[in-house]
């Protein structure tokens, strides 16, 4: 059995949890093939970036678990994800992984809704009259 790498990443309300290990290539995100999970194009590059970016493209299995948040949340959480477990396979990707910005966790959530306006920002409207 090949050695496995775990890695956990996060973006807005998404959890992703990757375990990667040397193989053919094929993506598995909650039990169901990358392509079906992330249907656009857009969301699969995304996902991929790190493999691309270390010129690993099809040479490791990847098996993720996401939870939370949105599509666009947890495929971005399954790409921090991915650049850690393989930053854990292979620390001299470092450099490479860091000057894309793969390895940066984005920090941006959204704003809770405060009390006695109708969302975040929103205030309800002003009548003068």
């Amino acid at each position: 059995m090949s050695e496995v790498f775990a890695a956990t990443g996060r973006r807005k309300n998404a959890v992703a949890q990757v375990r990667i290990s040397r193989g053919s290539g094929k993506i598995e995100v909650n039990g169901r093939p990358l392509e079906e999970y992330f249907p656009t194009a857009a969301l699969q590059f995304t996902v991929l970036k790190p493999f691309e970016v270390t010129k690993t493209s099809n040479a490791f299995d990847v098996k993720v678990k996401a939870t939370g948040g949105g599509v666009s949340g947890q495929a971005g959480a399954v790409r921090l994800a991915i650049a850690r477990a393989l930053l854990e396979h292979d620390t001299a990707m470092r450099p490479t992984l860091k000057d894309e910005g793969l390895l940066t966790r984005d920090p941006r959530m959204k704003e809770r809704k405060k009390s006695g306006q109708p969302g975040a920002r929103k205030r309800f409207q002003f009548s003068k009259r």
